[in-house]
């Protein structure tokens, strides 16, 4: 078999037989190996290479078995315990977590307690009978008390210590080693090993997919074997990967000779050796496969070692040593980010558990740790890197592109190929791909700087330097509401009088008289939306219209969103366009696009099971553009859903306003959690990143070029810096004044009362653009609305009628 036309079948992404891939044990041109690595990995990780900010715990290092180069187990020593007790365990692992680690690697030897009486006399000790049962209550007590998600290598076994560890740990792993049999016989490295067997190790991995837990293993090589068994080796973890998929990494490890070992004389592999079968495994395994390679065992080949393929580092502890490598310390992350951009590549922080396994938590996490696991990722399952969070007050990072674990940079970093190509694109007016936005999701490092840039360039040729405003009062005339959608704290009912405020539902004349305040104050709009209360029907938005325009003519009406719509016309039993125009009739004058949460029905499902579907918001939409009624679109981000659902809901949106031209803006309203059922039921995330969020406004931009010209971003979500950071990515509207908002306010924002224009047009000023009032539907407001806009009167205090009756009536 000739090796050209093999590694031409491995460079289009082609899964190499068997025989095609032992035949790579004669290929010793890295030349020819090395680039169709690198091509390979770029296709299935791009230009990300990510690592586990980590502690190490060796909880016992006592083995049973006897590994010729070993140095990380011993035999039991005088005065030394066998194992680590609670309060040593739960040390190292609160100074993890005061380092911003988020693992808790357990490393221990293997079974010491069938070799070593003093591993049974202190197991005994700590009310335990195996070292594995220890090892459950310290991991399952190390995340109660820190936090950390526990990864284990407790080397081989059973089906039920699988099961049993499951419950306490986001990940395990076993390396093969070597699936070399003679590597075991007398004079090899392995023998007086028994769990070191191939057969034994494979059959636990096994194992572990039957059991469905996200693992890793891999082989360590120059330890005697020869390429064709490390190829062997990768081989058998392959078939075991392709049987239950869960294999999660492949971890190339190089042999360090070791002073006082058996092989303390043998020679290391050099930097050829690694870094060919570094490029072997990539091809063997392919492009989506996380390769591995740790960083401190060989430090001068960071580089090389990504030219060869790999896309993770592992483990990095920036408080443990290496247990197992102690002559080999962990480089300082700020060092290993600098060397990954100088690669051209991005240093992104990941979980224990890898990215594509938080997608389906259901299958691959113990129910347990599905919540502590969702609450430490972002949209693409990597690692929240800092502790903003929308709503809640915390200051934003100071400078994005440079946070380590949001995509660390240095000089020498790349965008990405491709990257620029999609922005021109973008540019030009052209509809992209799901694909194509995704990847602009998953811009970081100097992507994200490169996205922001074209963002704000487009924003200035489409809208200037000038970022308006409206000046608007907010009614929430209901909180009283039937659906039960997962992420609103807002609406009250039979089950949801725990969450923040009391049920209420505003007479008539409290929103006339709220109108009419808000008009005094230079308002020129009222923005209605309540919830949907069981008694209302489409006669009572109707009447709310009507109310409101006899009292204030001059008001412009922005009310219901299009779950309310939908409700009115079915409570009438009128079409959708026959209410709408009845509606436009009675004075209504544009509606707001909320309701749309994602407009996709996988994340619907989730998050508001009972509320319209993806097709019947937009058709409600479509329903009002035709009627002459224009309206905003929102996105709700940041909860249970990932960029391909961001990505198809603009696509979405995009496609509506090119047959209507209905939309004025476009409102990204990053999910705030803190009050939420989802989120106290630990079933969401913790609202969108700080990359994420700025990201949103960018991206929108880019997508939505140039149907939709206003991107609006949401200074009751963000707070006044997080809109200022906005206005630098794409943003040329500031929304509305508000004067009174509830439903931020309910899920625990700390924003949102109100930004008054004196407040709104400083911000705006202070980023060196120039503020400008509008109307609704981005016209000039007359120059007495202005007026009467600035130094206004306090707001009385408004009145919120205490409902009388809020559950749905038994005939519903």
């Amino acid at each position: 078999m000739k090796i050209a036309a093999i590694l031409a079948r491995a460079e289009t992404g082609a899964r190499l037989a068997p025989d095609e891939c032992l035949a790579l044990a004669d290929c010793g041109d890295l030349g020819a190996l090395m680039p169709i690595a690198a091509a390979l990995r770029d296709r299935g990780h791009g230009n990300l290479v990510s690592y586990s900010k980590k502690v190490f715990i060796p909880l016992t290092q006592l083995c049973r078995d006897v590994c010729h180069y070993c140095t990380f187990a011993h035999p039991p020593r005088r005065g030394e315990a066998a194992y680590l007790d609670k309060e040593q365990v739960l040390a190292i692992a609160r100074a993890g977590a005061k380092a911003g680690c988020k693992e808790a690697l357990f490393t221990l030897g293997d079974k010491p307690e069938l070799r070593y009486g003093a591993a049974r006399e202190a197991l005994a000790r700590l009310g335990h009978d195996t070292t594995l049962s220890y090892l459950a209550e310290m991991a399952a007590l190390v995340l109660k008390e820190t936090g950390l998600l526990p990864h284990l290598n407790p080397g081989i076994m059973t089906r039920d210590d699988i099961a049993a560890l499951r419950q306490v740990s986001v990940s395990q792993g076993i390396m093969l080693e070597s699936a070399s049999e003679r590597l075991s016989r007398r004079g090899g490295p392995h023998f007086g090993s028994p769990d070191k067997h191939p057969q034994r190790r494979l059959d636990c991995i096994a194992a572990a997919g039957e059991m469905a837990v996200p693992f890793t293993s891999g082989i360590l090589i120059g330890i005697g074997e020869t390429r064709r068994e490390r190829i062997e080796a990768l081989l058998a973890l392959r078939d075991l990967n392709e049987r239950y998929g869960h294999i999660q990494e492949i971890i190339i490890q190089n042999f360090r000779a070791k002073p006082e070992t058996r092989m303390a004389a043998a020679p290391e592999p050099d930097e050829t050796e690694h870094l060919w079968t570094i490029a072997v495994a990539r091809l063997v395994f392919g492009a989506d496969m996380n390769i591995q390679a740790p960083p401190n065992l060989m430090p001068d080949a960071l580089e090389a070692m990504i030219a060869a393929g790999i896309n993770d580092w592992g483990g990095v502890s920036p408080v443990t040593p290496d247990h197992v490598n102690p002559e080999a310390p962990w480089p300082a992350l700020d060092r290993l980010a600098q060397r990954t951009a100088d690669a051209g590549k991005v240093l992104v922080e990941r979980l224990a558990i890898y990215p594509a396994y938080t997608e389906d938590p259901a299958r691959w996490l113990d129910p347990a740790l599905r919540t502590p696991v969702l609450r430490a990722i972002d949209a693409q399952g990597l690692a929240r890197p800092d502790p903003w969070i929308p709503g809640a007050g915390t200051t934003p990072p100071a400078s994005l592109s440079r946070t380590a674990g949001e995509g660390a940079r240095a000089r020498g970093a790349r965008a990405g190929e491709g990257l620029t190509e999609i922005l021109h694109r973008a540019c030009a007016g052209e509809t992209l791909a799901e694909r194509d936005i995704v990847r602009l999701f998953q811009a970081r490092g100097d992507a994200f700087d490169e996205v922001c840039a074209a963002a704000d360039t487009l924003r200035r040729e489409v809208n200037g330097d000038t970022v308006t405003y409206v000046v608007t009062r907010n009614i929430n005339y209901t909180n009283i509401c039937y659906f039960r959608c997962q992420f609103c704290a807002f609406s009250k009912g039979k089950l949801s009088e725990n969450l923040r405020g009391r049920p209420y539902n505003l007479d008539m004349d409290e929103i006339v008289r709220r109108c009419e305040e808000a008009w005094q104050r230079g308002a020129t709009e009222v923005c209605l939306q309540g919830g949907i209360h069981p008694e209302y029907t489409g006669a009572t938005y109707l009447s709310v219209c009507r109310a409101i325009k006899q009292a204030v003519p001059g008001l412009h009406v922005h009310a219901f969103s299009p779950l309310e719509v939908w409700q009115g016309a079915k409570t009438l039993g009128r079409s959708l366009s026959d209410f709408l125009a009845e509606l436009r009739d009675a004075g209504l004058g544009s509606l707001p696009g909320t309701a749309a949460e994602i407009l996709d029905d996988e994340i619907r499902a989730i998050i508001c099971p009972d509320k319209v579907k993806t097709a019947e918001w937009l058709q409600v939409m479509e329903a009002a553009h035709n009627a002459g009624l224009r309206s905003t679109v929102t996105i709700m981000y940041g909860h249970v859903e990932r960029y391909e659902h961001w990505a198809r809901h603009l696509l979405r949106v995009r496609a509506l306003q090119q047959r209507t031209g209905g939309f004025t803006e476009f409102v990204p309203l990053p999910f705030v959690p803190m009050e939420t059922p989802i989120s106290l039921k630990g079933g969401s995330r913790l609202g969108p990143t700080w990359r994420e969020a700025v990201l949103m406004h960018a991206v929108a931009r880019l997508a939505l070029h140039p149907v939709i010209p206003n991107i609006q971003c949401s200074w009751v979500k963000l707070g006044p810096e997080g809109a200022a950071a906005c206005l630098d990515a794409g943003c040329n509207d500031m929304g509305g004044t508000l004067m009174n908002e509830s439903i931020s306010r309910a899920a625990g924002a700390s924003f949102g009362q109100e930004m008054p224009p004196e407040n709104m047009e400083a911000l705006i000023r202070s980023l060196g653009r120039t503020p400008k009032q509008r109307t609704t539907l981005y016209r000039d407001p007359p120059a007495d609305r202005i007026a009467a806009s600035f130094e206004a009167a306090p707001l009385s205090e408004p009145i919120n009628t205490p409902a009388r009756k809020y559950e749905r009536a038994a005939a519903d």
